[in-house]
């Protein structure tokens, strides 16, 4: 069994920072890719960050230049930093591991920013 445990969300003002972490853990070889999902209400939900097994990474229009995603391949952890926060980015921010022909989310953590 595989699980994904997000936390660090919460309440900020325009213009702060969090950080989200994402921690895996269960029976599993290695991890490779894995990404950042958000889900705003009434929104679909979409790529927020991604990044490969060789820390490649790629990002929404929406949120380049303003969050970072990085991992701790010791720790099965994944990481989004987010900068410069802006009402929009509320949502509830989710990891995804692709994992054996399966994905594998956690159960989210809800960022809200607000004033």
């Amino acid at each position: 069994q595989v699980q994904l445990v997000e936390s660090g969300g919460g309440l900020v003002q325009p213009g702060g920072s969090l950080r989200l972490s994402c921690a895996v853990s269960g029976s599993f070889f290695s991890i490779n890719d894995m990404g950042w999902y958000r889900q705003a209400p009434g929104k679909e939900r979409e790529l927020v960050a991604a990044i490969s097994s060789g820390s490649s990474t790629n990002y929404a229009n929406s949120v380049k230049g303003r969050f970072t995603i990085s991992r701790d391949n010791t720790k099965n952890t994944v990481y989004l930093q987010m900068n410069s926060l802006k009402p929009e980015d509320t949502a509830i921010y989710y990891c995804k591991l692709p994992l054996y022909g399966m994905d594998y989310w956690g159960k989210g953590t809800l960022v809200t920013v607000t004033s």
